[in-house]
Protein backbone atom coordinates (compact mmCIF):
# COMPACT_ATOMS: atom_id res chain seq x y z
CA UNK A 1 0.00 0.00 0.00
CA UNK A 2 1.50 3.34 -1.07
CA UNK A 3 1.31 6.57 0.89
CA UNK A 4 -0.55 9.28 -1.05
CA UNK A 5 0.48 12.89 -0.30
CA UNK A 6 -1.57 14.98 -2.78
CA UNK A 7 0.04 18.28 -3.85
CA UNK A 8 3.33 17.57 -2.03
CA UNK A 9 5.41 18.26 -5.13
CA UNK A 10 3.08 20.29 -7.34
CA UNK A 11 1.36 22.35 -4.71
CA UNK A 12 -1.98 21.45 -6.31
CA UNK A 13 -4.96 20.21 -4.25
CA UNK A 14 -5.33 17.10 -6.39
CA UNK A 15 -7.98 15.57 -4.09
CA UNK A 16 -10.27 18.56 -4.66
CA UNK A 17 -9.54 18.44 -8.39
CA UNK A 18 -10.44 14.75 -8.54
CA UNK A 19 -13.67 15.38 -6.57
CA UNK A 20 -14.62 18.15 -9.01
CA UNK A 21 -13.91 15.95 -12.01
CA UNK A 22 -15.90 13.06 -10.47
CA UNK A 23 -18.90 15.33 -9.94
CA UNK A 24 -18.95 15.94 -13.67
CA UNK A 25 -18.39 12.26 -14.40
CA UNK A 26 -21.29 11.32 -12.09
CA UNK A 27 -23.89 13.47 -13.88
CA UNK A 28 -25.14 10.61 -16.12
CA UNK A 29 -25.54 8.36 -13.08
CA UNK A 30 -27.49 11.05 -11.23
CA UNK A 31 -29.81 11.43 -14.20
CA UNK A 32 -30.37 7.67 -14.21
CA UNK A 33 -31.03 7.69 -10.45
CA UNK A 34 -33.63 10.44 -10.81
CA UNK A 35 -35.28 8.56 -13.65
CA UNK A 36 -35.30 5.34 -11.63
CA UNK A 37 -36.86 7.14 -8.65
CA UNK A 38 -39.54 8.65 -10.87
CA UNK A 39 -40.24 5.28 -12.49
CA UNK A 40 -40.62 3.62 -9.09
CA UNK A 41 -43.06 6.37 -8.11
CA UNK A 42 -45.06 5.64 -11.26
CA UNK A 43 -45.08 1.92 -10.40
CA UNK A 44 -46.31 2.66 -6.88
CA UNK A 45 -49.09 4.94 -8.14
CA UNK A 46 -50.15 2.40 -10.78
CA UNK A 47 -50.21 -0.39 -8.18
CA UNK A 48 -52.42 1.74 -5.95
CA UNK A 49 -54.77 2.31 -8.88
CA UNK A 50 -54.77 -1.37 -9.80
CA UNK A 51 -55.62 -2.37 -6.23
CA UNK A 52 -58.66 -0.08 -6.26
CA UNK A 53 -59.78 -1.31 -9.68
CA UNK A 54 -59.41 -4.94 -8.58
CA UNK A 55 -61.56 -4.23 -5.50
CA UNK A 56 -64.16 -2.67 -7.79
CA UNK A 57 -64.06 -5.74 -10.03
CA UNK A 58 -64.64 -8.01 -7.04
CA UNK A 59 -67.50 -5.93 -5.66
CA UNK A 60 -69.21 -5.48 -9.02
CA UNK A 61 -68.93 -9.22 -9.74
CA UNK A 62 -70.89 -9.93 -6.55
CA UNK A 63 -73.62 -7.42 -7.39
CA UNK A 64 -73.88 -8.57 -11.01
CA UNK A 65 -75.10 -11.99 -9.88
CA UNK A 66 -78.85 -12.69 -10.31
CA UNK A 67 -80.88 -11.61 -7.28
CA UNK A 68 -77.76 -10.18 -5.59
CA UNK A 69 -79.69 -6.99 -4.89
CA UNK A 70 -82.83 -8.74 -3.67
CA UNK A 71 -82.78 -7.92 0.02
CA UNK A 72 -85.65 -8.54 2.42
CA UNK A 73 -86.25 -8.12 6.14
CA UNK A 74 -88.69 -9.98 8.39
CA UNK A 75 -90.51 -8.69 11.45
CA UNK A 76 -92.42 -10.78 13.98
CA UNK A 77 -95.19 -9.67 16.33
CA UNK A 78 -93.82 -12.01 19.04
CA UNK A 79 -90.19 -12.03 20.26
CA UNK A 80 -90.27 -15.85 20.53
CA UNK A 81 -90.49 -16.08 16.73
CA UNK A 82 -87.73 -14.86 14.42
CA UNK A 83 -87.05 -15.25 10.72
CA UNK A 84 -84.35 -14.84 8.11
CA UNK A 85 -85.06 -14.24 4.44
CA UNK A 86 -82.90 -15.24 1.47
CA UNK A 87 -82.78 -13.56 -1.93
CA UNK A 88 -85.44 -16.05 -3.04
CA UNK A 89 -87.94 -14.40 -0.70
CA UNK A 90 -90.81 -12.12 -1.55
CA UNK A 91 -92.86 -9.59 0.35
CA UNK A 92 -95.85 -10.93 2.25
CA UNK A 93 -97.52 -11.62 5.60
CA UNK A 94 -98.33 -14.89 7.36
CA UNK A 95 -100.07 -15.56 10.70
CA UNK A 96 -99.83 -18.75 12.76
CA UNK A 97 -99.88 -20.13 16.29
CA UNK A 98 -96.95 -21.97 17.85
CA UNK A 99 -98.45 -25.04 19.56
CA UNK A 100 -95.17 -26.32 21.02
CA UNK A 101 -91.43 -26.33 20.44
CA UNK A 102 -89.34 -29.38 19.59
CA UNK A 103 -88.45 -31.58 22.57
CA UNK A 104 -85.61 -34.05 23.03
CA UNK A 105 -86.61 -37.53 24.29
CA UNK A 106 -84.99 -38.24 27.69
CA UNK A 107 -85.05 -41.35 29.94
CA UNK A 108 -83.68 -41.52 33.51
CA UNK A 109 -83.09 -44.77 35.41
CA UNK A 110 -83.75 -45.40 39.08
CA UNK A 111 -80.77 -45.06 41.44
CA UNK A 112 -78.55 -48.11 40.80
CA UNK A 113 -75.11 -49.42 41.66
CA UNK A 114 -74.63 -51.34 38.41
CA UNK A 115 -76.51 -52.32 35.27
CA UNK A 116 -78.34 -55.64 35.37
CA UNK A 117 -76.69 -57.02 32.20
CA UNK A 118 -73.81 -55.98 29.94
CA UNK A 119 -75.97 -56.80 26.91
CA UNK A 120 -79.22 -55.04 25.99
CA UNK A 121 -80.59 -52.94 23.09
CA UNK A 122 -82.07 -49.55 22.25
CA UNK A 123 -85.22 -49.50 20.12
CA UNK A 124 -85.72 -46.36 17.98
CA UNK A 125 -89.07 -44.86 16.98
CA UNK A 126 -88.75 -46.28 13.46
CA UNK A 127 -88.30 -49.81 14.79
CA UNK A 128 -84.53 -49.94 14.40
CA UNK A 129 -82.85 -51.88 17.22
CA UNK A 130 -79.24 -51.26 18.17
CA UNK A 131 -77.46 -53.89 20.28
CA UNK A 132 -75.39 -52.58 23.19
CA UNK A 133 -72.56 -54.77 24.44
CA UNK A 134 -70.56 -53.41 27.35
CA UNK A 135 -67.31 -54.81 28.78
CA UNK A 136 -69.04 -55.26 32.13
CA UNK A 137 -72.14 -54.27 34.06
CA UNK A 138 -70.39 -51.29 35.68
CA UNK A 139 -72.10 -48.00 34.96
CA UNK A 140 -68.95 -46.53 33.45
CA UNK A 141 -68.72 -49.38 30.93
CA UNK A 142 -72.45 -49.08 30.18
CA UNK A 143 -72.14 -45.33 29.54
CA UNK A 144 -69.10 -45.91 27.31
CA UNK A 145 -70.88 -48.65 25.33
CA UNK A 146 -74.03 -46.54 24.77
CA UNK A 147 -72.11 -43.47 23.65
CA UNK A 148 -70.04 -45.47 21.15
CA UNK A 149 -72.88 -47.60 19.73
CA UNK A 150 -74.17 -45.04 17.22
CA UNK A 151 -77.75 -45.53 18.33
CA UNK A 152 -78.54 -41.81 18.32
CA UNK A 153 -78.58 -41.81 22.13
CA UNK A 154 -76.09 -40.38 24.60
CA UNK A 155 -75.70 -41.37 28.24
CA UNK A 156 -74.37 -39.62 31.32
CA UNK A 157 -73.94 -40.86 34.91
CA UNK A 158 -75.48 -38.63 37.62
CA UNK A 159 -74.82 -39.13 41.39
CA UNK A 160 -77.94 -40.13 43.35
CA UNK A 161 -76.45 -40.43 46.86
CA UNK A 162 -75.22 -43.35 48.99
CA UNK A 163 -72.89 -44.47 46.22
CA UNK A 164 -75.75 -44.96 43.75
CA UNK A 165 -76.15 -43.24 40.38
CA UNK A 166 -78.81 -42.60 37.81
CA UNK A 167 -78.16 -42.88 34.09
CA UNK A 168 -79.72 -40.20 31.95
CA UNK A 169 -80.17 -41.23 28.32
CA UNK A 170 -80.96 -38.48 25.81
CA UNK A 171 -81.77 -38.58 22.10
CA UNK A 172 -79.12 -37.01 19.92
CA UNK A 173 -81.71 -34.78 18.24
CA UNK A 174 -85.04 -33.24 19.09
CA UNK A 175 -88.35 -34.38 17.63
CA UNK A 176 -90.62 -37.39 17.63
CA UNK A 177 -88.16 -39.36 15.52
CA UNK A 178 -85.78 -39.34 18.49
CA UNK A 179 -88.11 -41.35 20.77
CA UNK A 180 -86.47 -44.59 21.97
CA UNK A 181 -86.94 -47.32 24.57
CA UNK A 182 -84.65 -49.78 26.37
CA UNK A 183 -84.96 -53.50 25.57
CA UNK A 184 -83.37 -56.48 27.34
CA UNK A 185 -83.17 -54.90 30.78
CA UNK A 186 -85.45 -55.05 33.82
CA UNK A 187 -84.14 -51.88 35.42
CA UNK A 188 -86.74 -49.26 36.25
CA UNK A 189 -86.61 -46.06 34.20
CA UNK A 190 -88.75 -42.97 33.73
CA UNK A 191 -89.41 -40.97 30.59
CA UNK A 192 -88.75 -37.47 31.86
CA UNK A 193 -89.35 -35.84 28.49
CA UNK A 194 -91.09 -37.32 25.49
CA UNK A 195 -89.55 -36.47 22.14
CA UNK A 196 -91.93 -34.30 20.17
CA UNK A 197 -91.85 -32.24 16.98
CA UNK A 198 -92.31 -28.51 16.99
CA UNK A 199 -95.80 -27.69 15.72
CA UNK A 200 -97.37 -24.56 14.34
CA UNK A 201 -100.93 -24.09 13.15
CA UNK A 202 -101.79 -21.93 10.16
CA UNK A 203 -105.19 -20.25 9.86
CA UNK A 204 -106.29 -21.72 13.18
CA UNK A 205 -110.04 -21.96 13.71
CA UNK A 206 -110.88 -21.70 10.01
CA UNK A 207 -111.79 -24.22 7.37
CA UNK A 208 -108.25 -23.90 5.99
CA UNK A 209 -106.56 -24.81 9.32
CA UNK A 210 -103.28 -26.61 8.67
CA UNK A 211 -100.62 -27.94 11.00
CA UNK A 212 -96.92 -27.93 10.14
CA UNK A 213 -94.32 -29.99 12.01
CA UNK A 214 -90.55 -29.80 12.32
CA UNK A 215 -88.11 -32.05 14.18
CA UNK A 216 -86.20 -28.90 15.08
CA UNK A 217 -87.41 -25.47 16.07
CA UNK A 218 -86.80 -24.19 12.56
CA UNK A 219 -89.36 -24.22 9.74
CA UNK A 220 -88.17 -23.91 6.16
CA UNK A 221 -90.12 -22.15 3.42
CA UNK A 222 -93.32 -21.41 5.28
CA UNK A 223 -93.07 -18.48 2.89
CA UNK A 224 -90.73 -18.49 -0.15
CA UNK A 225 -87.13 -18.10 0.97
CA UNK A 226 -88.09 -17.62 4.64
CA UNK A 227 -86.68 -19.65 7.54
CA UNK A 228 -88.70 -19.31 10.76
CA UNK A 229 -87.31 -20.18 14.21
CA UNK A 230 -89.52 -20.58 17.30
CA UNK A 231 -88.38 -20.64 20.93
CA UNK A 232 -91.68 -20.91 22.85
CA UNK A 233 -95.32 -21.82 22.41
CA UNK A 234 -97.73 -18.93 21.92
CA UNK A 235 -101.35 -18.49 22.94
CA UNK A 236 -102.10 -15.77 20.41
CA UNK A 237 -101.43 -15.70 16.73
CA UNK A 238 -98.02 -14.53 15.61
CA UNK A 239 -97.87 -12.34 12.54
CA UNK A 240 -94.74 -12.55 10.41
CA UNK A 241 -94.23 -9.74 7.89
CA UNK A 242 -91.63 -9.87 5.11
CA UNK A 243 -90.79 -6.62 3.36
CA UNK A 244 -88.23 -5.54 0.83
CA UNK A 245 -85.17 -4.13 2.61
CA UNK A 246 -84.61 -0.89 0.76
CA UNK A 247 -81.78 0.13 3.10
CA UNK A 248 -79.73 -3.00 2.30
CA UNK A 249 -80.28 -2.55 -1.44
CA UNK A 250 -79.22 1.10 -1.18
CA UNK A 251 -76.15 0.11 0.85
CA UNK A 252 -75.18 -2.38 -1.88
CA UNK A 253 -75.57 0.29 -4.56
CA UNK A 254 -73.66 2.79 -2.40
CA UNK A 255 -70.78 0.35 -1.96
CA UNK A 256 -70.56 -0.14 -5.73
CA UNK A 257 -70.54 3.61 -6.37
CA UNK A 258 -68.02 4.07 -3.57
CA UNK A 259 -65.61 1.55 -5.08
CA UNK A 260 -65.77 3.35 -8.45
CA UNK A 261 -65.23 6.71 -6.69
CA UNK A 262 -62.11 5.28 -5.04
CA UNK A 263 -60.72 4.56 -8.51
CA UNK A 264 -61.67 7.94 -9.96
CA UNK A 265 -60.38 9.79 -6.89
CA UNK A 266 -56.99 8.07 -7.14
CA UNK A 267 -56.79 8.99 -10.82
CA UNK A 268 -57.62 12.64 -10.09
CA UNK A 269 -55.00 12.81 -7.35
CA UNK A 270 -52.20 11.23 -9.38
CA UNK A 271 -52.86 13.12 -12.64
CA UNK A 272 -53.69 16.63 -11.43
CA UNK A 273 -51.61 19.69 -12.35
CA UNK A 274 -51.20 22.27 -9.56
CA UNK A 275 -50.70 25.98 -10.30
CA UNK A 276 -48.76 28.22 -7.93
CA UNK A 277 -49.27 31.94 -7.31
CA UNK A 278 -46.21 32.77 -9.39
CA UNK A 279 -47.75 31.10 -12.43
CA UNK A 280 -45.64 27.97 -12.26
CA UNK A 281 -47.25 24.54 -12.49
CA UNK A 282 -46.45 21.23 -10.85
CA UNK A 283 -47.51 17.93 -12.41
CA UNK A 284 -48.35 14.75 -10.48
CA UNK A 285 -46.75 11.36 -10.90
CA UNK A 286 -49.22 10.11 -13.53
CA UNK A 287 -49.95 13.40 -15.29
CA UNK A 288 -50.13 12.82 -19.01
CA UNK A 289 -50.40 9.02 -18.72
CA UNK A 290 -52.87 8.13 -21.48
CA UNK A 291 -53.55 4.63 -20.11
CA UNK A 292 -54.61 6.02 -16.75
CA UNK A 293 -56.70 8.76 -18.31
CA UNK A 294 -58.43 6.17 -20.52
CA UNK A 295 -59.12 3.95 -17.48
CA UNK A 296 -60.90 6.80 -15.70
CA UNK A 297 -62.99 7.64 -18.74
CA UNK A 298 -64.03 4.04 -19.27
CA UNK A 299 -65.03 3.59 -15.63
CA UNK A 300 -67.09 6.77 -15.73
CA UNK A 301 -68.80 5.78 -18.99
CA UNK A 302 -69.69 2.37 -17.56
CA UNK A 303 -71.66 4.07 -14.78
CA UNK A 304 -73.39 6.97 -16.52
CA UNK A 305 -74.18 5.41 -19.91
CA UNK A 306 -77.94 4.74 -20.35
CA UNK A 307 -79.31 1.27 -19.64
CA UNK A 308 -82.10 0.13 -21.97
CA UNK A 309 -82.73 3.75 -22.85
CA UNK A 310 -82.95 4.85 -19.22
CA UNK A 311 -80.44 7.08 -17.50
CA UNK A 312 -78.95 5.86 -14.18
CA UNK A 313 -79.95 9.28 -12.82
CA UNK A 314 -83.53 7.96 -12.75
CA UNK A 315 -82.58 5.77 -9.80
CA UNK A 316 -80.44 8.45 -8.15
CA UNK A 317 -76.98 7.82 -9.63
CA UNK A 318 -75.33 11.00 -10.92
CA UNK A 319 -71.91 12.46 -11.75
CA UNK A 320 -70.83 15.82 -10.30
CA UNK A 321 -68.85 18.46 -12.18
CA UNK A 322 -65.84 17.47 -10.09
CA UNK A 323 -66.06 13.96 -11.58
CA UNK A 324 -67.41 12.25 -8.45
CA UNK A 325 -70.33 9.81 -8.51
CA UNK A 326 -73.11 9.97 -5.93
CA UNK A 327 -76.29 8.12 -5.00
CA UNK A 328 -79.43 10.02 -4.03
CA UNK A 329 -80.84 7.79 -1.28
CA UNK A 330 -84.36 9.21 -1.40
CA UNK A 331 -84.60 8.97 -5.18
CA UNK A 332 -83.25 5.44 -5.11
CA UNK A 333 -85.74 4.35 -2.41
CA UNK A 334 -88.63 5.89 -4.36
CA UNK A 335 -87.57 4.11 -7.58
CA UNK A 336 -87.18 0.82 -5.71
CA UNK A 337 -90.63 1.12 -4.16
CA UNK A 338 -92.23 1.99 -7.50
CA UNK A 339 -90.62 -0.77 -9.59
CA UNK A 340 -88.19 -3.00 -7.65
CA UNK A 341 -87.64 -5.40 -10.55
CA UNK A 342 -86.61 -2.56 -12.88
CA UNK A 343 -84.17 -1.13 -10.33
CA UNK A 344 -82.66 -4.57 -9.76
CA UNK A 345 -82.18 -5.02 -13.52
CA UNK A 346 -80.56 -1.60 -13.88
CA UNK A 347 -78.18 -2.13 -11.00
CA UNK A 348 -77.36 -5.63 -12.22
CA UNK A 349 -76.57 -4.32 -15.70
CA UNK A 350 -74.58 -1.44 -14.21
CA UNK A 351 -72.55 -3.82 -12.03
CA UNK A 352 -71.92 -6.07 -15.03
CA UNK A 353 -70.60 -3.19 -17.14
CA UNK A 354 -68.36 -1.95 -14.33
CA UNK A 355 -67.04 -5.47 -13.77
CA UNK A 356 -66.22 -5.87 -17.46
CA UNK A 357 -64.20 -2.65 -17.53
CA UNK A 358 -62.51 -3.29 -14.17
CA UNK A 359 -61.49 -6.83 -15.11
CA UNK A 360 -60.16 -5.66 -18.47
CA UNK A 361 -57.98 -3.14 -16.65
CA UNK A 362 -56.82 -5.10 -13.61
CA UNK A 363 -56.79 -8.76 -14.68
CA UNK A 364 -53.55 -10.16 -13.33
CA UNK A 365 -52.74 -11.93 -16.60
CA UNK A 366 -53.64 -9.47 -19.36
CA UNK A 367 -55.10 -6.37 -17.69
CA UNK A 368 -54.10 -3.07 -19.30
CA UNK A 369 -53.00 -1.46 -16.05
CA UNK A 370 -51.32 -4.70 -15.01
CA UNK A 371 -49.33 -4.70 -18.28
CA UNK A 372 -48.43 -1.05 -17.70
CA UNK A 373 -47.12 -1.89 -14.22
CA UNK A 374 -45.08 -4.79 -15.58
CA UNK A 375 -43.53 -2.55 -18.22
CA UNK A 376 -42.63 0.15 -15.71
CA UNK A 377 -41.20 -2.40 -13.29
CA UNK A 378 -38.99 -3.72 -16.08
CA UNK A 379 -37.82 -0.19 -16.86
CA UNK A 380 -37.11 0.49 -13.17
CA UNK A 381 -35.04 -2.69 -12.96
CA UNK A 382 -33.00 -1.77 -16.02
CA UNK A 383 -32.39 1.73 -14.69
CA UNK A 384 -31.31 0.37 -11.31
CA UNK A 385 -28.90 -2.00 -13.05
CA UNK A 386 -27.46 0.89 -15.07
CA UNK A 387 -27.00 2.95 -11.89
CA UNK A 388 -25.12 0.00 -10.40
CA UNK A 389 -22.94 -0.27 -13.50
CA UNK A 390 -22.14 3.44 -13.27
CA UNK A 391 -21.08 2.98 -9.63
CA UNK A 392 -18.40 0.52 -10.72
CA UNK A 393 -17.44 2.71 -13.68
CA UNK A 394 -17.06 5.79 -11.51
CA UNK A 395 -15.00 3.89 -8.94
CA UNK A 396 -12.66 2.79 -11.73
CA UNK A 397 -12.47 6.34 -13.09
CA UNK A 398 -11.60 7.75 -9.63
CA UNK A 399 -8.89 5.15 -9.24
CA UNK A 400 -7.48 6.11 -12.66
CA UNK A 401 -7.45 9.81 -11.77
CA UNK A 402 -5.82 9.11 -8.42
CA UNK A 403 -3.08 7.06 -10.13
CA UNK A 404 -2.59 9.78 -12.77
CA UNK A 405 -2.21 12.55 -10.21
CA UNK A 406 -0.01 10.37 -8.03
CA UNK A 407 2.23 9.71 -11.03
CA UNK A 408 2.21 13.45 -11.75
CA UNK A 409 3.37 14.19 -8.22
CA UNK A 410 6.15 11.62 -8.54
CA UNK A 411 7.24 13.20 -11.83
CA UNK A 412 7.03 16.67 -10.36
CA UNK A 413 9.12 15.54 -7.42
CA UNK A 414 11.73 14.14 -9.76
CA UNK A 415 11.79 17.36 -11.79
CA UNK A 416 12.06 19.43 -8.63
CA UNK A 417 15.02 17.34 -7.50
CA UNK A 418 16.76 17.80 -10.85
CA UNK A 419 16.08 21.53 -10.73
CA UNK A 420 17.54 21.79 -7.24
CA UNK A 421 20.66 19.89 -8.38
CA UNK A 422 21.14 22.09 -11.43
CA UNK A 423 20.59 25.22 -9.38
CA UNK A 424 23.28 24.18 -6.93
CA UNK A 425 25.68 23.43 -9.77
CA UNK A 426 25.05 26.75 -11.43
CA UNK A 427 25.48 28.58 -8.15
CA UNK A 428 28.94 27.02 -7.78
CA UNK A 429 30.25 28.13 -11.24
CA UNK A 430 31.23 31.81 -10.45
CA UNK A 431 33.20 30.77 -7.39
CA UNK A 432 35.38 28.39 -9.43
CA UNK A 433 36.11 31.09 -12.05
CA UNK A 434 37.17 33.65 -9.42
CA UNK A 435 39.51 31.19 -7.85
CA UNK A 436 41.39 30.63 -11.14
CA UNK A 437 41.77 34.39 -11.73
CA UNK A 438 43.29 34.93 -8.29
CA UNK A 439 46.01 32.41 -9.08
Amino acid sequence: MSLALPGLASGLDSAALIDSLMQVEAIPQQLLQRQATKTNSVVSALQGLNTRIAATAERSAELAKPAALRAFSAQSSDPSVSATVSSAGSAGTLSFTVENTAVRHTVVTAPIQAWDSPEFSILAADGTSTAITADSSSLDDIVRAINSAGAGVSAVKVPAGDGAHRLQLSAASTGAAGVFSLQGTTLESTVTCTGEDARITLWKGTGAEQQVRSATNSFQDLMPGVQVRVTAATTAEVTLSVERDAASAAAAAESLIGSVNAVLGHIRTTTRVTSANDGSTTSSVLTGDSAVRSAGQRMTDAVIRPIDGRSPSEIGISLSRAGELSLDQEKFAAALAADPAAVERMLGELAGRINSVADNLSNRFDGQITARITGQQGLATRLTDQVGEWTGRLAARRATLERTYAALEVQMQSLNSQMDYLSSQLAALPQASSARNNR
